[in-house]
C-alpha cells in the first residue's frame, strides 16, 4: 500500500497477499497468533482487530486513508495491539466476529470489519466496518473513534465486562443451533421454496432489491425442485434470472467471469471484484441450464466463465487463485470501462453499430462518465434494425468482444490474490466437471483434474488437510468447508472415471469429517476438535456466499452412504439433519443447501454403477449424462478395476457393460442393454 515506507511490521513473513499489503505500514500490525494475544494480555491493552481481504475496495480505501497515515498509526499503536486478519485464510475468526458485530450493532457486517476485543478472552466490546479518516456521512472520524474506545476501556471497564457477559451468552446460543425433536419433514423443503419465490424480482430476476447478489445456492435449490417436480413456473423464474445476469453487467461481457454483486437491481453495475467461489458456483448452474434448455446464451456464459477461470486464475501448478481486485490504477472498475471514442477506434463500423446498440454506447454513460457493457437491446431487435440475420449479429458481437478483449489485455490489470484456498478450489473443480459434462468440453475436465492433483499433493500433509497455500507454503488447519467441498469435488470427478486413489482420498475426507468435526448430538462444527481455542465454535447452518458446510457434508454422506451401503454414514446424515432441524425450520429459505440435503435423505438418490469394457462404459456414461436424470450418482468403472470397496467389487459385469441402478437400498435387476437403462432413467423420479 505504501511502498515508500521503510518500516516493516510483524506481517512481513505472512503468505496472504492481503496481509502483505499492510506489512510496511506504520501501524504495528500483528497476524492473529500467540505473539499478539500474549502481548495484549501482558500489557492489558485491548486488541484492534481489522478483518478484510485483498480484493476489497473499501478495505483499500480505509488502508489509504488511515493505516498509511503516520498520525493515525501512532494513535493505534499507543492504545491497542493491532491485529490484521485475512478473512479468506481465517473464516473461523471472520464468522465469529461478524456475528459479534451483528449483536453489538444490530446491523449486518461486511469488510473491512473493525472490532475492539478485550485482551484476556478476545471478547468484542465495540464493532463497526469502514470508518473514514475524518468524520462524514454520519460516521465518526477514525482517530476520534480510537480515542473514544481507548477512553471507554480505561474509564468504563465495569460496563464493558457486563456487556461482555451478554455477548458471550448470545454467541453461545448462536454457535449451537437448537436441535429438532425428530428428523425434519419433507414439507420444510416446500416452505423454503415458497419463501424464496415470494422474494423473487419478476422485473429483473433474482431476489430482493439492490445491492443484488446472485445467490447461486438458492437458484440451485429452485432448479433442482423444478426438475424433480416439473414445476414450469419456478423453472421460468430460474432461467429468467440466469438470463438477466448473463446479459447484464454482473457478468464481464468482454472477458468472462462474474463480479461479486450488482450495486443496482438491474444487474448493470457491479462491485468489480471477481471471486473464485462465485464463478465456481455460477459455472455449474449455467452448464446445467444449457443442458436443460439448449439456450446458446447459457452455453456462452458458462464457457466464458470456465475460460476466464482457466486463463486468468489457474496457476502453473494447477491450483486456482482466489480473486481479482476491484481496483486498478487506483480506481474501482477502471480495467473494465470504455470511452466511446476508444471503442470507435477499435471497431469498424460494421462491428461498432451492433455493439453500440447491444451494449448501450448509444446511450448516456452508465458509470462515472464512461461505459460499462450491459445488454440493453436484444439481438433480434438489432437484426431487424440492420436488416441482418440474428446469427450474423451474434457473429459480429463476438468479433467485437474479441477485439475489445485484446485491447483490454494491454491495460494495467487488477491485482490477483494468488493464494490457493482448498474450499474455493474444490468448488471450482466441481463447477468445471459440470461444465465438462454438459458442454462436452474435455479440456475443462483436464483443468479440474489438475486442480485436484495439486490439492492432493500440496495441501494434504501427514494425514491432515490444510486450508491455504501460497509460494510453496501450505499452512493453517483445514475447516469443515475444506473437507466437505473437497469430498464433493472428488465424487464429481469419480463420476467421470474411476480412480482408486482418489476414491480412497474421498473416503478419508469423509471419515475425517465424522471423527474430527462431528458434534456428539449431530451436525458438524466449522473447526476440528484440535483447532486452537476461540471465543466460539461455530456450526454453520445458513448459506452465505458459500454453501453451508453442513449441507454439503450431509449430501455427500447421503450419496455415498447409499452408493456404498454405508449405514453409519446415513445415520450420521440423519443425526445432522435432526440436530440442525430447529434452525432450518426457523428460516428455511436461508438454508438452500441443507434443504437439498434434506430432500436427498427423504427421497434417496438413485445410484448407477457401470462396469465393463472401457470404451463401452464411456459410451454408456455419455448417454446417461446427456439424459442427465436428476438426483442420480453415476460411477463408471472400466475393467479391470482395482481398489473397489466391497459394495462395488461384488458387482461383476456379465457382458460388454453391466449397469446396476438403485434407489436408496432398493436395486433393480442388472441392465445389459443401454436402451432399457435409458428408458428406466427417463421414468419420473418420485417427487
Amino acid at each position: 500500500m505504501n511502498p515508500a515506507a521503510n518500516y516493516t511490521n510483524h506481517l512481513a513473513n505472512e503468505t496472504s497477499p492481503y496481509l502483505l499489503q499492510h506489512a510496511h505500514q506504520p501501524v504495528d500490525w500483528y497476524p492473529w497468533g500467540a505473539e499478539a494475544l500474549t502481548r495484549a494480555r501482558r500489557e492489558q491493552r485491548p486488541i484492534l482487530l481489522s478483518i478484510g481481504y485483498s480484493a476489497c475496495h473499501w478495505c483499500h480505501v480505509m488502508a489509504h486513508e488511515s493505516f498509511d497515515d503516520p498520525e493515525v498509526a501512532a494513535v493505534m499503536n499507543r492504545h491497542f495491539v493491532n491485529v490484521k486478519v485475512d478473512r479468506e485464510e481465517r473464516p473461523d475468526l471472520d464468522r465469529i466476529y461478524q456475528a459479534a458485530h451483528s449483536l453489538l450493532t444490530g446491523r449486518p457486517g461486511g469488510w473491512p470489519l473493525t472490532v475492539f476485543l478485550t485482551p484476556d478472552r478476545q471478547v468484542p466490546f465495540f464493532a463497526g466496518t469502514y470508518f473514514p479518516r475524518h468524520a462524514r456521512g454520519g460516521l465518526p472520524g477514525f482517530v476520534e473513534l480510537l480515542e473514544s474506545v481507548a477512553a471507554a476501556w480505561r474509564e468504563r471497564r465495569e460496563d464493558i465486562e457486563q456487556q461482555n457477559a451478554a455477548v458471550l451468552d448470545a454467541l453461545a446460543r448462536f454457535s449451537r443451533p437448537v436441535p429438532a425433536t425428530a428428523l425434519p419433514p419433507l414439507r420444510l423443503v416446500d416452505e423454503g421454496i415458497h419463501q424464496l419465490v415470494r422474494q423473487f424480482d419478476p422485473r429483473h430476476g433474482g431476489f430482493g432489491a439492490a445491492p443484488k447478489f446472485p445467490q447461486p445456492t438458492a437458484l440451485a435449490l429452485l432448479r433442482e425442485h423444478a426438475r424433480l417436480r416439473d414445476d414450469a413456473r419456478i423453472r421460468e423464474q430460474v432461467d429468467f434470472t440466469l438470463a438477466q445476469m448473463g446479459r447484464g453487467g454482473l457478468f464481464d461481457q468482454v472477458g468472462g467471469g462474474f463480479c461479486r454483486y450488482a450495486t443496482d437491481a438491474r444487474w448493470m453495475i457491479p462491485h468489480f471484484e471477481k471471486m473464485l467461489y462465485d464463478n465456481a458456483l455460477l459455472l455449474g448452474l449455467y452448464a446445467q441450464a444449457f443442458r436443460d434448455t439448449g439456450d446458446p446464451l447459457f452455453r456462452r456464459v458458462a464457457e466464458a466463465t470456465a475460460d476466464w477461470a482457466i486463463r486468468e486464475m489457474q496457476l502453473p501448478g494447477g491450483g486456482f487463485a482466489s480473486s481479482l481486485d476491484a481496483d486498478s490504477e487506483g480506481e474501482e472498475g477502471r480495467f473494465y470501462l470504455w470511452t466511446r471514442e476508444e471503442v470507435e477506434r477499435l471497431l469498424p463500423e460494421s462491428l461498432y453499430r451492433p455493439f453500440a446498440r447491444h451494449y448501450g454506447l448509444d446511450r448516456r454513460p452508465n458509470f462515472e462518465g464512461r461505459w460499462y457493457p450491459h445488454t440493453f437491446v436484444p439481438v433480434e431487435e438489432i437484426a431487424r434494425e440492420l436488416d441482418l440475420a440474428p446469427e450474423e449479429v451474434e457473429t459480429r458481437l463476438q468479433a467485437a468482444r474479441a477485439r475489445l478483449f485484446a485491447a483490454r489485455e494491454r491495460r494495467v490489470r487488477p491485482a490477483r490474490d494468488d493464494k490457493v484456498l482448498t474450499s474455493w478450489n474444490a468448488l471450482m473443480i466441481e463447477g468445471l466437471v459440470q461444465a465438462a459434462t454438459h458442454l462436452e468440453r474435455p479440456d475443462y475436465l483436464a483443468a479440474a483434474r489438475r486442480a485436484m492433483d495439486f490439492l492432493r499433493t500440496t495441501l494434504w500433509r501427514d494425514g491432515r488437510l490444510l486450508a491455504t497455500w501460497k509460494d510453496g507454503r501450505a499452512h493453517l488447519p483445514a475447516y469443515l468447508d475444506d473437507h466437505a467441498f473437497l469430498a464433493a469435488a472428488g465424487l464429481a470427478l469419480l463420476e467421470q472415471g474411476w480412480d482408486p486413489d482418489l476414491f480412497a482420498f474421498v473416503e478419508t475426507l469423509v471419515e475425517t469429517l465424522l471423527a474430527r468435526f462431528q458434534a456428539a448430538e449431530g451436525g458438524f462444527w466449522f473447526t476440528a476438535d484440535d483447532h486452537e481455542p476461540l471465543l466460539q465454535r461455530p456450526m454453520p447452518v445458513h448459506d452465505e456466499a458459500l454453501p453451508a458446510g453442513n449441507g454439503v457434508a450431509v449430501r455427500v454422506l447421503v450419496r455415498l452412504g447409499h452408493l456404498l451401503g454405508r449405514s453409519d454414514w446415513l445415520e450420521a446424515a440423519e443425526r445432522a439433519l435432526t440436530a440442525l432441524g430447529g434452525a432450518m425450520a426457523a428460516l428455511p429459505s436461508a438454508c438452500p443447501t441443507l434443504l437439498q440435503a434434506l430432500y436427498a435423505y427423504h427421497r434417496p438418490a438413485r445410484s448407477l454403477v457401470l462396469r465393463g469394457r472401457p470404451e463401452a462404459v464411456a459410451a454408456w456414461r455419455r448417454a446417461v449424462a446427456r439424459l442427465a436424470p436428476p438426483h442420480t450418482t453415476c460411477l463408471p468403472i472400466p475393467e479391470p478395476a482395482t481398489g473397489l470397496p466391497p459394495a462395488l467389487a461384488e458387482r461383476r459385469p456379465t457382458g460388454p457393460v453391466t449397469a446396476w441402478l438403485c434407489e436408496g437400498t432398493t436395486c433393480l435387476p442388472p441392465f445389459t442393454h443401454l436402451d432399457a437403462l435409458l428408458t428406466e432413467l427417463r421414468a419420473a423420479p418420485r417427487a
